[in-house]
């Protein structure tokens, strides 16, 4: 068999956050293990899940997956934030807090998401760096439990999920909400369906199965997955159904469900205009704003912004060159960072920059400017001016009714800001209620919903008074 230098083995006093013993890779000899390196705000690490999960399917009996989490923001070294990324993603292998880097640097990882492969000896055999590579990585396994066999040392036992979840409640992970008139649209992004309620929280009718799939058809068979941002023309609702990388559409009068762009897979599309969207692999789309006969799509997984003519039935790019940054321009100079929320006012479209923790405007003619942010790797809670106003990964923004405040969700800050849009800069709102990683804001004359999704629900505020109160959605 061929010798390996040792797998640097897991420090003693790490934190696993929904294990109550640490696995130690000594006892996991025999067994390949995956040892996967990632980031709850990381669109890519989110494109890789799947591929774990076939993994653990596919080899049960002799493979052994490992999550090591490591921060981006702050707010990520904490353990209870972890913890709700691995409910958020079903994660149900052992996860360990990284918040220092210290396997990061001893496996040498340099990018999210990274696997580190072990054979069944405890031998380091390397790296796969990103996403895209199961068939390489499985013609990898598949070798190494050969040698394994070979050598007889293979051990076979059932691998047992693990979890440590999140209390049952009615919402889970609600992502996104959408304000009409009469009704309350909520994305339960967790339960992968739509509820369409009254603006007091009575459910009116749920859209989609509740079962994680894709799958057209009517109101109660259809499927989605990971279902995110919402808008509504005339009788048809538009859905970003994320985790189907496909733009959705469904009649509200017959309550049937279509896909409108996107074939189910994970993709790049290029930089070109689609006659047929239904045959493009698109890239995690995660919110959606109307401007006319024009449909934009945060397109988080891609960095950019794309645009989906309904009048015509042509999808095609708005802005971004695809390039994870913060950089203004032109359409095809400026770039984002994982774009997660989008409103649309006075011929302008505002965009939560979330890995940029910035506020960006995209104008009529394609240009980029940026409102509030400086780049990935400069964040934090301050007020003021936009020159000394920081976010910590907003995910949700909403212009107000007047047109001269944009709210925004500032995700790991936990807070409700209000950024006016007439040059004044920046505050925090000061309520007495707890957020939980909000990820979404609408507003009304005199009301705002939020949908505080670490807390498992949507909350309302009354402007007027400060008084916010949760929406007894489905109790």
């Amino acid at each position: 068999m061929n010798a390996r230098a040792p797998a640097p083995p897991l420090p003693l006093d790490a934190h696993w956050v929904n294990v109550p013993q640490a696995p130690v890779l000594e006892d996991l000899r025999g067994r390949v293990v995956l040892m996967h390196f990632f980031n709850a705000s990381n669109v890519n690490s989110l494109h890789l899940v799947p591929d774990l999960r076939w993994f653990e399917n596919r080899y049960a009996d002799s493979l052994s997956v490992l999550g090591v989490h490591t921060p981006h923001f702050d707010a990520e070294r904490q353990s209870s934030v972890v913890l709700s990324a691995v409910n958020r993603l079903y994660l149900r292998h052992p996860v360990v807090n990284d918040f220092n880097f210290e396997l990061w640097r001893q496996y040498g990882v340099e990018a999210w998401p990274s696997i580190a492969v072990i054979d069944s000896q405890g031998g380091f055999v390397g790296l796969v760096r990103g996403e895209g590579h199961r068939d390489a990585l499985d013609q990898r396994v598949n070798e190494l439990l050969d040698e394994a066999s070979l050598y007889g040392n293979r051990q076979y036992s059932q691998n047992l999920p693990v979890a440590r979840p999140e209390a049952r409640t009615p919402l889970r992970f609600p992502g996104k909400i959408l304000l009409t008139q009469n009704s309350l649209f909520v994305a339960d992004s967790g339960h992968n369906r739509i509820l369409e309620c009254t603006h007091d929280g009575r459910i009116l009718r749920q859209i989609g199965s509740s079962n994680a799939g894709y799958l057209d058809g009517g109101i109660e068979e259809a499927a989605f997955n990971d279902p995110q941002g919402m808008v509504i023309s005339k009788d048809m609702l538009y859905i970003a159904d994320r985790g189907n990388h496909a733009i959705r559409r469904v009649r509200l009068i017959s309550g049937e469900v279509e896909t409108l762009a996107g074939n189910g897979n994970l993709g790049h599309p290029l930089a070109q205009e689609y006659a047929d969207p239904k045959q493009v692999s698109l890239s995690s789309p995660w919110d959606l704003a109307l401007a006319g006969e024009k449909l934009f799509i945060a397109m988080a997984g891609q960095n950019q912004i794309w645009n989906y003519d309904l009048s015509r039935n042509r999808l095609l790019p708005a802005a971004g060159n695809g390039k994870h940054g913060r950089q203004d321009g032109e359409s095809g100079q400026a770039s984002f960072a994982r774009p997660c929320g989008l409103s649309f006012a006075d011929q302008v479209l505002y965009v939560a920059d979330s890995d940029a923790s910035s506020i960006r405007a995209v104008r009529s003619d394609g240009r980029s400017t940026t409102l509030v942010g400086v780049d990935a790797w400069e964040f934090g809670d301050s007020d003021g001016l936009p020159a000394q106003a920081r976010l910590q990964g907003a995910m949700g923004i909403s212009v107000d009714a007047g047109g001269q405040i944009l709210w925004v969700a500032d995700t790991y800050n936990n807070k409700l800001k209000a950024l006016s849009l007439r040059g004044g800069g920046i505050k925090s709102i000061n309520l007495p209620y707890r957020f939980q990683q909000p990820t979404a804001v609408a507003a009304t004359p005199g009301k705002i919903w939020i949908a505080n999704s670490g807390a498992h629900e949507i909350v309302r505020i009354d402007t007027a008074t400060g008084q916010a109160v949760h929406l007894p959605i489905g109790e």
